[in-house]
């Protein structure tokens, strides 16, 4: 990121998001409002949107590690009263907006570098999108900021239970900003669930993984943004579990997709998805 200028990125994971609805008729994620935040038609959207073959893996999984995070949500609501949404590196991101539970009190707290919350805030506005009494935004720079001490001044309440979600940042952080979010979010007193993803080191990938992920590299690379940490399946649970977490689900390669969608383009992605919790029994 550079000082007073949005996440390149995260515009170009709303463009996936976007694109899913257009291409792939939203079949593993309804979100009506995507191309709303862009300010793009349909045409436009499905241009700039990845449809390629060779992009269509990584754009179903930016439609299944979001479908993944809300379906961990809802039932962190309804089973454990989660009442607390944290949305990591929100970008573009529109569940605010389309929050199905806003009715049993579900208040969001949307945490990003402050100019891309600045530039989200002009979209909302120029789409005409009224953010709800229940979002906070909470402007943090996960490694020049510290979260706690932001997320404390938007009112998040760490003695309650609540949900992370924190898709599409790991990557772009180093390891140590990653390890100190989760054991901070292990370590609440409220208890807590956080739903990530991740990518394995080069070394563990197939040949065809591989190749779509160093086209992903160089791409975002030429864009300011690199990618910086990798982890190791193994060794991420066991970390995890170490840190406090007495729940880890670790979704591999093609399997969030899976969930939701037959489809041989997964073969593709190297993407892991990880829910950690400590929420009570599993």
């Amino acid at each position: 990121m550079q000082p007073r200028e949005p996440s390149r990125t995260a515009r170009a994971t709303a463009t996936l998001r976007a694109a899913h609805q257009e291409l792939d008729g939203g079949r593993v994620l309804r979100d009506p409002l995507a191309a709303a935040m862009l300010g793009q038609d349909g045409e436009e959207v499905g241009r700039d949107g990845g449809a390629e073959d060779r992009w269509r893996a990584f754009r179903l999984f930016v439609a299944a590690r979001a479908r993944f995070a809300e379906d961990c949500l809802a039932t962190a609501v309804h089973r454990h009263g989660v009442r607390q949404l944290v949305v990591l590196g929100a970008g573009l991101d529109t569940f605010a907006y389309r929050n199905p539970h806003e009715a049993a009190g579900l208040r969001v707290f949307e945490v990003d570098h402050p100019a891309t919350q600045e530039w989200k805030r002009r979209r909302l506005a120029a789409a005409g999108i009224a953010p709800p009494p229940s979002l906070t935004f909470a402007p943090v720079d996960f490694e020049r900021t510290d979260l706690p001490a932001g997320l404390a001044a938007a009112g998040f309440d760490p003695g309650r239970p609540a949900f992370f979600s924190w898709l599409g940042v790991v990557a772009y952080l180093d390891a140590g900003t990653v390890r100190s979010v989760l054991a901070w979010i292990a370590a609440l007193p409220g208890g807590a669930e956080v739903v990530f993803d991740y990518t394995k080191p080069p070394a563990l990938m197939t040949p065809r993984q591989r190749a779509a992920h160093e086209a992903r590299a160089a791409l975002v690379a030429a864009a300011g943004e690199p990618f910086v940490t990798s982890l190791d399946p193994g060794a991420l649970a066991a970390d995890l579990r170490a840190l406090g977490f007495t729940t880890c689900e670790d979704l591999g390669p093609g399997e969030a997709v899976g969930r939701y969608l037959d489809d041989a383009a997964t073969g593709a992605s190297a993407e892991h998805m990880m829910r950690a919790g400590r929420l009570g029994a599993a």
